[in-house]
């Protein structure tokens, strides 16, 4: 299995994220020629294996009769994920999963799958292996578009939204490189960050679905798939057991997918919304030193010039407490709002200045490229 990294990456233009995380690593779920396969666990015995069989409960059962059965859903599903190998110009190999979006050989996978490939090798489930051209990647949200040389490929449905916290799903990948690898769990939570500087390659990341369903190395890039048959997201990262982790695995919620893959085929880039500030989620710490009356919000730390904030007026020490319309609370939800938007948008941001509330007006610019 790959081993746990850390880094400390390079500050994102535009806003940076003074953030702290309990856990200190962060698995990203491609393989490399360093995995090995074993859990380390001893074979039960048949006694043992005779205990732990039950009866599944309400829910276990109405999900496996439920819209279309776990059977079902698998057999509908798995024709639309791929497994994905890759190859460096120094040997090494790697690999990971992927999702065929379009019927003509169009396929998501994550970027930090074929990062630095020399060769990229798509295989299907009907047991055809293919070449696969990286057609364009997007840093922000680690999705690269593949494309290779075939037709009426099956294509997965892509959710149009976000799935509910309890929904129960499956994750359809090829873990350590056993293809067609299937699990299930349940939507642990929505709008997770992974901030920069916990992994390499991977960060930061925002607004992810988090989910117990088991994922391992190599199921990056593959579906995590709801009871009717939708993919939700594209699996990325997890959290592994050395960090004191169980089952905390996240994946790219299908809206952002579909949305940078759009964009990619247009004309290989991903535009994302820009505003210009380094911010930190408001503390009692961070009050007092700025002498603010605000309870929450995030403290706006530096304000590039020439940004969208810089035009709008916004200053260091001012707390941005609504961003269009809806409440900041904490820097992540700034972000998932600002990702949820798009360049060109005009937005009305409400910050406090010490004891008085300002209302103004930004023109989102586009995000330049790390």
């Amino acid at each position: 299995m790959n081993a746990p990294t850390s880094r400390s990456g390079p500050r994102r233009r535009g806003f940076g994220a003074i953030v702290t995380l309990t856990v200190t690593t962060v698995t990203v779920l491609a393989v490399g020629t360093a995995c090995t396969a074993g859990d380390g666990h001893g074979d039960p015995t048949t006694t043992e294996r005779a205990a732990v069989v039950t009866e599944p409960s309400p829910t276990e059962r109405e999900f496996v009769s439920g819209p279309v059965g776990v059977v079902e859903l698998v057999r509908q599903v798995e024709p639309s994920v791929v497994s994905v190998t890759t190859s460096t110009a120094g040997g090494g190999v790697g690999g990971g999963s992927g999702v065929i979006v379009r019927a003509d050989g169009v396929i998501v996978t994550n970027a930090h799958v074929v990062l630095g490939a020399e060769t990229v090798e798509v295989g299907f489930a009907d047991g055809h292996r293919v070449l696969a051209r990286v057609h364009a990647t997007d840093e922000h949200t680690d999705l690269a578009v593949l494309v290779v040389d075939r037709e009426d490929l099956p294509v997965a449905e892509l959710a149009e939204h976000y799935p509910l916290v309890g929904e129960l799903v499956v994750a359809v990948g090829n873990p350590l490189g056993f293809e067609n690898t299937v699990t299930s769990g349940i939507v642990s939570g929505l709008q997770r960050s992974l901030p920069a500087g916990l992994t390499e390659p991977v960060g930061p990341l925002i607004d992810l679905i988090q989910t117990d369903a088991a994922i391992s190395p190599g199921n990056s890039g593959g579906a995590l798939v709801n009871a009717t048959g939708q993919v939700i997201g594209v699996t990325v990262a997890y959290i592994p057991p050395g960090a004191g982790a169980v089952s905390l695995g996240f994946a790219i919620p299908s809206p952002t997918v579909a949305s940078v893959v759009e964009d990619l085929l247009v004309d290989g880039v991903a535009r994302h919304a820009f505003f210009g500030i380094r911010a930190t989620t408001l503390t009692p710490q961070i009050t007092d030193q700025l002498t603010t009356t605000a309870t929450r919000g995030i403290a706006v730390i530096d304000v590039e010039p020439g940004t969208p904030a810089a035009s709008a007026g916004l200053r260091p020490g001012d707390v941005l407490v609504e961003f269009d319309g809806e409440p900041v609370d904490d820097l992540n939800r700034f972000l998932i709002l600002l990702r949820r938007s798009d360049p060109g948008d005009v937005v009305e941001v409400r910050v406090r200045r010490g004891d008085e509330d300002r209302v103004l007006r930004a023109e989102l610019g586009t995000r330049p490229r790390r």
